[in-house]
């Protein structure tokens, strides 16, 4: 029997959680938070948190706990909530690792040009999120696409689910812009589901205190809404019940107490938008 995909074209899904990984007990709140709302999502929620956040603006900035103990603290949010579990890779020799805990590979935005990583992501079978780089039109992204394919055949397997995601694109440098446009482009490109990152499309990079991105995390709701209208088939929305006390992108993580009535609103107007 086929596993369910974990990007369907057919419902709105979600993928959300902190931006990276803290002590067990803020990731199992938030995880278990997402649990309870998955009753209400069609598509089903993803639960995404990275172990390393390698592309910290400032080199003091918190970074996570590593490969094999984030590893490990995603496993535990499997086996409590029951959701499927994303996370970020950097370098290749990191995919097969993960590959035996998560069921989704991301490549960051940054790196969504690197050979080597795509090819390592694809080689591992599991389904791969690819982030836009903030530089990229909607068109280049499909050599990306087809990178992560070529690396499922080089390892003869079949390639996982794949989906990309728009992330918003620089407009001088330190404020991006999402252009609506781009979710039809990016489906008639790669010819694969659509997902649009809600809040890393409001960050403002380098504009916050000493230097770290900022964000205007008011816009992620309007923005994330017109996505689902204008045919984003999911969303990824970074949560955390104390944005301000996250230790990576709290100007643009949604509160934790506000998903679940942007999530049913975007439910709303997905099916509206589909009628």
């Amino acid at each position: 029997m086929t596993a369910p995909t974990p990007f369907p074209d057919d419902r709105l899904f979600l993928i959300a959680g902190p931006c990276q990984l803290e002590d067990d007990t803020l990731n199992l709140r938030v995880g278990e938070a997402l649990a309870r709302l998955a009753e209400h999502v069609p598509g089903g929620v993803i639960f995404k948190a990275s172990f390393d956040k390698a592309n910290r603006s400032n080199l003091e900035g918190v970074r996570g706990p590593g490969l094999e103990a984030g590893l490990s603290a995603l496993d535990r949010v499997r086996t409590a909530t029951g959701l499927p579990i994303l996370t970020d890779v950097h370098e290749a020799d990191q995919c097969a690792t993960a590959a035996h805990v998560v069921d989704v590979l991301q490549i960051p935005a940054f790196l969504c040009r690197q050979t080597d990583l795509l090819l390592a992501a694809g080689a591992t079978g599991k389904a791969v999120n690819v982030k836009k780089g903030q530089w990229m039109h909607p068109e280049g992204m499909a050599g990306a696409v087809r990178k992560v394919e070529a690396g499922a055949r080089q390892a003869g397997r079949t390639a996982g689910a794949l989906a990309v995601t728009e992330r918003g694109t620089f407009f001088g440098y330190g404020d991006l812009v999402v252009d609506m446009r781009s979710f039809a482009r990016l489906r008639e490109a790669c010819d694969i589901p659509v997902i649009f990152d809600g809040t890393h499309s409001v960050q403002r990079p380098g504009q916050g205190a000493g230097g770290a991105s900022g964000g205007a995390r008011e816009f992620i709701p309007p923005l994330s809404l017109a996505a689902v209208a204008a045919g984003a088939q999911g969303l990824f929305l970074e949560t955390h019940p104390t944005p301000d006390a996250a230790p990576s992108d709290g100007p643009n993580m949604l509160p934790l107490s506000a998903l679940g009535d942007l999530v049913a609103r975007a439910v709303d107007i997905w099916d509206r938008a589909r009628r």
